[in-house]
């Protein structure tokens, strides 16, 4: 008979549940540690989670505990501590149960429930939008792993259960999820060396966005596996057979690269699916640094190399800590193959990155692992940062897709960068200071642009200057997260300055203009009525137009409002005109500044644009081809970068002057050409002299597009001599 005991005391009777027992089998023990400890350590925490998740079930009507318990077993078999695979089982209990951290924390240490704690997403605050919530939750996960890098290592886990179970989902969470996952986890599992997460997402990815497609190259692998093994042992054989020569005896095989990025080269070289010949890689497994080298030599002795495929990462690690040669040679048939040769120690860390061997690791909590620098200069400048979700996701995006070069200092030190790096990026990961000061650069000895993209092996010497600072040009071409990050910090800071001057010259001109001079220390010492910390703050926000004069003034002074002479009224209807009208428009860097159009050559959208800071009346938008616009040197400096931000159904009032020799109905005709282009006159001014009319037509049009269109129409009428866009 069944002892009932056996189920609620397994640990004193000896009836655990198969599940269970398949996880313990699965953990690695350290020395130091008792089997017997690590299962009663884990069967409390087992109990703990079941009991919790009791009842709950997952889309695929399985229970939900089993999800938690597929995590554990992931992280154990990438030989994690105990607490973080206890960690993984309970990884969902704070946010889908009843269960508290302070509850985790008494039953099972502080440790275990900071772990939890880093892994609960961010809940009981309100968001404006779903992406704004994400990227809540990812600045929390990224802060969590500032103090214990085991957290991201779970939350792999976590992902890579989901994306497997993700049928069960519905159509549009599982699209969503399925990009969340492409576009984060994927580059991060990249720039942690976790390949085989990588690999393993990126197919879970791409059988979700694009089901058809996986199928198409899942059938060809499947029909095609015999040839290609036959290739691959072909390549194999007289590779083992050298190395054994030299007594060393190698792991060799053959690693089929993932569907995606099989999928990845047929679109991006055009080709079908025979035709991609690399879709394996084969990886030489030996003991010894120096093995690796002397396979090298065998391979290359062997088969053809082809000299700019070969890379030495042993020599120069990546970031992320992979190590590993690379060597594509022309095998049998003058088929192209990889070849990848490391120690057994370099092939855990290539296979699961950080995670490899953390079990054997010490001091393991206290703070983020040396192979992921990068990462901790992210979070130091997402920490020092507004909190801004389109920002943060923008940062993090650039930070995780980008491949790494190796440059050189001038005394020969090596340094890491982001592909497609300039000496700016350079000159800010040496130094802050030398980034600010920035003012050229040389690459191997040769004076270069700023925007030079750097190459591999470059020897880079930074030339700088006190007087030197960045400008709004630098973040067109900078890559670094670094660099991007102190660039829009400084001009912010200036921005902010010219703000202050700014608003406080807006609001003396117009206390002025109105007779209300005595009044400007009133106004200054308002800004805690309007919401404002200082006086600084209130100018700040007056020279960039969030606040006018005229809405402070109805505030402080409303008697003084309604009496006014009609001045103020004017003096309003500009600023009132001018932050409408800047919803057309983007400053470079800048929000929230007064846009004012330029009457003489009225820019439309289409037209290449430059902004003009003019003192008093914030920014003046040009044409780039405007004759009227300030060019002097020692203006030059209040110049600034501006972009058309329109919807294609806004119209803009331009004027055309139309000249030709008058006869009878000439206007008739050019007014039907006009409306025969569904474009509306707003004004009409024509003038004959001497049997030559001239007519200036205000149009409302879209862009310059339709603009020239309408032009060329007119143009081709009769007795036309020209037509032109006229400015003031």
């Amino acid at each position: 008979m069944e002892n009932p005991l056996s189920k609620l005391a397994p640990q004193f009777f000896g009836e655990y549940p198969k599940p269970f027992l398949e996880l313990v089998e699965n953990v690695t023990l350290v020395p130091e540690q008792n089997l017997d400890d690590v299962k009663n350590s884990l069967w409390k925490a087992y109990e703990f989670g079941e009991r919790y998740h009791n009842g709950q079930k997952r889309l695929s009507g399985k229970p939900y505990f089993s999800h938690c318990l597929a995590v554990a077993n992931t992280l154990a078999v990438w030989k994690m501590d105990l607490t973080t695979i206890i960690a993984g089982l309970l990884h969902d209990t704070v946010e889908d149960t009843d269960a508290t951290i302070d509850e985790i924390s008494q039953t099972f240490g502080n440790d275990l429930g900071n772990l939890v704690n880093g892994l609960t997403k961010i809940s009981g605050i309100s968001y404006s939008s779903r992406k704004e919530k994400q990227a809540g939750n990812f600045m929390k996960m990224l802060l969590s792993v500032a103090q214990d890098m085991r957290v991201i290592i779970i939350k792999f886990a976590d992902r890579l259960h989901n994306m497997e179970t993700i049928q069960h989902m519905p159509k549009i969470k599982k699209h969503r999820i399925a990009i969340e996952t492409r576009d984060i986890y994927v580059p991060l599992a990249h720039r942690l060396g976790m390949s085989t997460v990588k690999f393993q997402l990126e197919d879970l990815v791409f059988s979700v966005l694009n089901p058809t497609g996986y199928k198409e190259i899942e059938s060809n692998i499947k029909s095609s596996k015999r040839q290609r093994t036959k290739y691959i042992n072909s390549i194999i054989i007289p590779v083992e057979s050298e190395l054994k020569k030299y007594n060393i005896v190698p792991l060799v095989y053959g690693r089929a690269k993932s569907y995606a990025s099989i999928y990845g080269k047929m679109i991006n070289r055009n080709k079908n699916f025979e035709e991609i010949y690399d879709l394996y890689a084969i990886r030489i497994i030996v003991e010894k640094i120096e093995q690796c080298y002397l396979a090298l030599g065998i391979v290359h002795n062997l088969y053809v190399p082809i000299q700019d495929r070969f890379k030495d990462f042993i020599a120069t690690p990546k970031s992320n800590g992979y190590q590993s040669i690379h060597t594509t040679v022309i095998g049998l048939k003058g088929q192209k193959i990889e070849i990848q040769i490391r120690t057994l120690q370099m092939d855990e860390t290539a296979e699961i990155g950080v995670a490899a061997h953390w079990i054997y690791k010490t001091n393991k909590s206290s703070e983020i692992d040396n192979n992921v620098k990068w990462l901790r200069e992210l979070l130091e400048i997402l920490q020092n940062e507004s909190n801004d979700p389109k920002e943060f996701m923008d940062l993090l995006k650039i930070d995780l897709y980008s491949e790494e070069i190796f440059v050189f200092t001038p005394d020969g030190d090596l340094i890491q960068l982001p592909i497609n790096s300039t000496p700016v990026d350079f000159a800010f990961h040496v130094h802050t200071q030398i980034g600010m000061h920035c003012m050229g650069a040389k690459i191997n000895h040769m004076v270069v642009p700023l925007n030079s993209k750097l190459k591999n092996g470059d020897m880079v010497e930074i030339i700088t200057s006190n007087k030197q600072m960045p400008s709004y040009g630098w973040l067109k071409f900078v890559v670094t997260t670094k660099a991007r990050n102190e660039i829009n910090r400084f001009l912010k800071k200036t921005h902010n300055e010219q703000s202050v001057k700014l608003g406080e010259e807006i609001l003396n001109k117009t206390l002025r203009r109105m007779k209300l001079k005595n009044e400007v220390g009133l106004f200054k010492s308002s800004f805690n009525r309007f919401g404002y910390s200082d006086t600084n703050a209130l100018l700040r926000a007056i020279g960039t137009g969030i606040i006018t004069v005229r809405e402070m003034l109805r505030k402080l002074k409303p008697i003084e409002d309604i009496k006014s002479n009609g001045r103020i009224i004017e003096e309003t209807s500009f600023f009132d005109f001018s932050r409408q009208r800047t919803k057309g428009i983007v400053l470079d860097g800048i929000n929230n500044i007064l846009i004012n159009f330029g009457k003489c050559c009225n820019p439309i959208p289409g037209d290449d644009l430059i902004g003009f800071v003019t003192r008093g009346r914030g920014v003046t938008v040009h044409r780039t081809s405007c004759k009227s616009l300030p060019l002097l040197n020692n203006e030059s400096d209040r110049l600034v970068p501006v972009e058309w931000n329109v919807k294609s159904s806004d119209q803009f009032n331009v004027l055309i002057k139309v000249v030709g020799q008058d006869y009878k109905g000439w206007l008739k005709d050019i007014s039907e050409c006009i409306s025969k282009q569904n474009i509306n006159i707003a004004s009409v001014d024509i003038k004959v002299n001497e049997n030559i009319a001239e007519a200036k037509i205000i149009v409302n049009i879209n862009n310059n597009r339709q603009l020239n269109r309408l032009m060329k129409k007119i143009t081709n009428l009769k007795n036309i001599d020209y037509v032109e866009r006229a400015g003031r």
